[in-house]
């Protein structure tokens, strides 16, 4: 059966391939993004998967763009909450705005995106939430103190919300990704990533978008319905838990 879904960050990488996959299996998918009007263009044009503009860290903000997709989209029962900033450095140089500019994103709104809709799948008897969060909130990462401690909390916030939600049919994980080959990451130096970041790769590789877009739309599936609070690492290898 055919829903209607919403990827936060849907117009470029992870976000992109999660929305795309669950498009292919047949669910009317729309993407939500922050500010690159030109990215957000061109992925709708490429792939017909229409694009709201707001900003996740902002409550009210998510409530009209939400109420926006649901009037022109239908009732909403797949949400993937995979928007995300970093904001990088040593905590004992960290300021305050890059603290919470990363809360705000990674971890404040999961209570924004999710607290509009939760009660509709509630009341519809069922729903699919999945969570973006990484396996620097499973590790930890130097350097990433806000990150690392915002994606913590995004597993948290999956295994209690999932005990809520169970008896309504609604399910609650989380994914974690190592080193995806995204545009970003493909970014870094050839040779940084040949002798500093694949060695720690058990399979020798980086992941793919598409990889997480496949792992997304099997927990939104119906045969995915057993699978709920778990925290599933997607990583080569890299950290195994």
């Amino acid at each position: 059966m055919a829903h209607v879904a919403l990827v936060t960050g849907g117009t470029r990488g992870i976000g992109a391939a999660v929305a795309k996959a669950l498009k292919q299996a047949g669910n009317d998918v729309a993407v939500n993004y922050a500010g690159n009007d030109e990215a957000a263009s061109r992925f709708t044009s490429e792939t017909g998967i229409k694009a709201f503009k707001w900003d996740v860290g902002d409550y009210d903000a998510c409530e009209s763009g939400i109420a926006e997709v649901e009037r022109k989209l239908g009732p909403i029962g797949i949400l993937v909450n995979n928007a995300g900033i970093t904001r990088d450095g040593f905590f004992h140089k960290m300021t305050r705005d890059q603290w919470r500019a990363v809360l705000t994103t990674n971890l404040d709104s999961l209570f924004n995106m999710t607290r509009p809709l939760i009660e509709g799948m509630r009341n519809r008897g069922w729903g699919r939430i999945v969570v973006i969060s990484s396996i620097n909130g499973q590790k930890g990462q130097m350097g990433q103190v806000n990150y690392s401690a915002a994606k913590a909390g995004d597993i948290g916030f999956v295994k209690a919300l999932a005990q809520e939600s169970a008896g309504k049919n609604i399910t609650v994980n989380a994914i974690c990704p190592g080193y995806i080959g995204t545009e970003m990451v493909r970014a870094i130096n050839p040779e940084v990533l040949r002798t500093k970041i694949l060695p720690q790769i058990p399979v020798g590789r980086l992941g793919e978008p598409e990889e997480i877009g496949e792992l997304v739309k099997y927990l939104c599936s119906e045969a995915g319905s057993f699978i709920t609070g778990s925290t599933l690492s997607i990583n080569g290898g890299q950290y195994m838990i």
